[in-house]
């Protein structure tokens, strides 16, 4: 029976489910998991139904948001890879998780201290969980199970056809899985995307962790180590060279400034003229024998320095009548 159009997966999740290759089986197949087989391929590999798998992803939702008390749920994973996934599933949704080995008598010994009494079991392998599968029957709990193409289905109520040995394909079930849970609670709009990125299900090796954790402290060092040594830009760029005016030309390495015609700011008029410098503003040096030219009363340079005025200008005040001066054309 197909699913109502407000049930139907979306493209996004279609191409999620074969991105993480969730319809991969394995080379064996069971007979009981036939129905849920599309096709085989060439190099022997079962494909599975992605249709039939969201299908019972959404049934599966349907019976978890039936129970009343979220902690009568319980997940369950001894394979490392689903281990993050039951957890993260279980803080999204309530319910309880048991990650890494179970341990007998769970179910059935109420002198044990770990002693459960669940309404309802989420298997991530019905044959790596098969100590915990078979106290359900037990129990008289009903059992979802991730199952693949060679799963075994005993005891096994509702089972969700899909690759359950691949870390992206059980953390993307159980993603899937608590999300449907969630609107179906009301909890998320189906409107609007789940805000829970996918990635918090994965697996993520310990080695990967210590490696990335080391990055990330080093290029922390790195950084504080920069911002605690002084900087000087001065010194990096050259004397002169962030307080000079636009236009100033720093003296280059290796070459007296004074003798040069430097100031402490950049090049400078009279220094440079005094050394035989030339520059398009100042006076060219007189030639010999030639008659001395009369200096100007107010000379602009680059420097800032004007000449010598007459005494007269310079102490006459505000309404003391300016120097003749001598324009340059």
């Amino acid at each position: 029976m197909p699913l109502p159009e407000i049930l139907q997966p979306k493209e996004e999740d279609v191409q999620k489910m074969l991105t993480a290759q969730v319809h991969i089986g394995t080379r064996n197949s069971d007979n009981q998991m036939s129905d849920y087989i599309w096709k085989r391929r060439n190099d022997g590999i079962h494909v599975l139904n992605i249709g039939k798998t969201y299908e019972k992803i959404v049934l599966a939702a349907r019976i978890i948001t039936s129970i009343e008390n979220p902690q009568d749920v319980i997940a369950i994973s001894a394979r490392p890879y689903g281990q993050r996934a039951i957890i993260k599933f279980a803080q999204y949704t309530g319910s309880q998780c048991i990650a890494g080995r179970f341990t007998p008598g769970t179910f059935t010994n109420q002198r044990t201290k770990q002693f459960k009494e669940p309404r309802l079991l989420i298997i991530t392998d019905p044959r790596t969980d098969s100590q915990a599968v078979r106290e359900a029957s037990y129990a008289n709990i009903p059992v979802i199970a991730f199952c693949d193409s060679d799963s075994p289905m005993r005891w096994v109520d509702v089972a969700i056809p899909a690759n359950n040995k691949g870390k992206h394909s059980i953390g993307l079930l159980y993603w899937l899985l608590a999300r449907e849970v969630l609107r179906l609670r009301g909890s998320i709009s189906r409107a609007e995307p789940w805000s829970t990125p996918v990635d918090l299900f994965f697996y993520r090796d310990p080695e990967e962790l210590e490696k990335a954790e080391e990055a990330q402290a080093q290029e922390v060092d790195q950084t504080a180590a920069w911002n605690a040594a002084p900087q000087d830009p001065v010194a990096d760029l050259g004397a002169g060279a962030l307080g000079a005016a636009p236009g100033v030309i720093p003296p280059a390495a290796g070459i007296d400034a004074a003798a040069a015609g430097f100031d402490a700011v950049g090049f400078a008029g009279p220094a440079a003229a005094a050394a035989g410098g030339e520059e398009w503003n100042m006076p060219a040096a007189p030639a010999a024998g030639a008659a001395p030219v009369a200096a100007p009363g107010v000379m602009d340079g680059w420097d800032g320095q004007a000449a010598a005025a007459a005494p007269a200008a310079a102490t006459g005040g505000w309404d003391a009548t300016p120097a003749p001066t001598t324009e340059w054309n």
